[in-house]
Formats: structure tokens, sequence, C-alpha cells
């Protein structure tokens, strides 16, 4: 399972021209599933997730998360974090889990993180979605469970 996660200041996601799901100042979360991952890897990507250290101190070091900071997070379903480009220009997406067996990872990484006391707005999976996003800093950072 992998999260792309970015530090925003604002994030929002639009689907059929309805904002479906919206943050201020947090994380916003592309997450990708592949065929092994089970639901201990979604709980392992939450937690790594609600304890990433990106946001300032009163120093301006990166030395809090989104669980001090009290942000929100969106998480969006994401398949081509899975794409592979190695043979070429077309992307293959064989490492990406099928959708009867991402969705219900997903929906357990968001309950995973709303137990941990996060604030959580997300996509619609199966949806063309139109993400927005004002990236803070820029601070991107690519996570593995």
């Amino acid at each position: 399972m992998r999260g792309l996660v970015q530090r925003v200041s604002q994030a929002a996601v639009t689907v059929d021209g309805q904002i479906v799901g919206a943050i201020g100042e947090g994380l916003c979360v592309l997450v990708g599933v592949t065929h092994d991952d089970t639901e201990a890897t979604a709980r392992k990507l939450a937690d790594k997730i609600w304890g990433l250290r990106v946001f300032d101190d009163d120093n301006g070091v990166m030395n809090r998360s989104v669980a001090d900071s009290g942000g929100g997070v969106l998480i969006v379903s994401q398949f081509t974090l899975y794409g592979d480009t190695s043979a070429g220009r077309r992307p293959s997406w064989i490492k990406a889990a099928r959708p009867e067996h991402a969705e219900p990872l997903i929906q357990v990484l968001i309950d995973q993180l709303r137990s941990l006391g996060a604030t959580v707005a997300t996509g619609r999976f199966r949806t063309e979605m139109q993400v927005s996003l004002v990236n803070d800093g820029p601070v991107t950072v690519l996570l593995e469970a």
C-alpha cells in the first residue's frame, strides 16, 4: 500500500461538479493498493500518516504530525500509484489491486485514521474525481506500508 502525502493549506475533491470532500490545513493523501495488501497493511499506513512529522513546530522545524497540529486528512483512492512504465511509455496497471480488493482496504485506512482521532474527508471510489490542492511548502512524501 502506498500513500503519496502532501502537506496542504487546503484540498478538495469534486465529482460531477459537486465537492464530495474538503479540508483546510492538513494532509492530502493519494492512496494506492496492490494485490497482497491486507487490513493490517491499511492500519499500518494509517498509523504512518497520523504520525508523519511534516508540520513546523514553534522553531520552524518539521517536528509535528497531523495528530499534533489538528489538521484534516483528505484520502483519495489512486490506483495509478502502482502504474509501471518500465517497459515503455504506456503504464501497466497489473500491480494495482482490483476495486473489489482495494475499496474495503481504503475504508479500513479511513476507519483507522478516524479511530486515532483524525478528521477525515474522502473522495468517491470508482468515479472520475478532480482533486484540487494547495501544497504547502511544498512538502510531498511517499509512504509505503
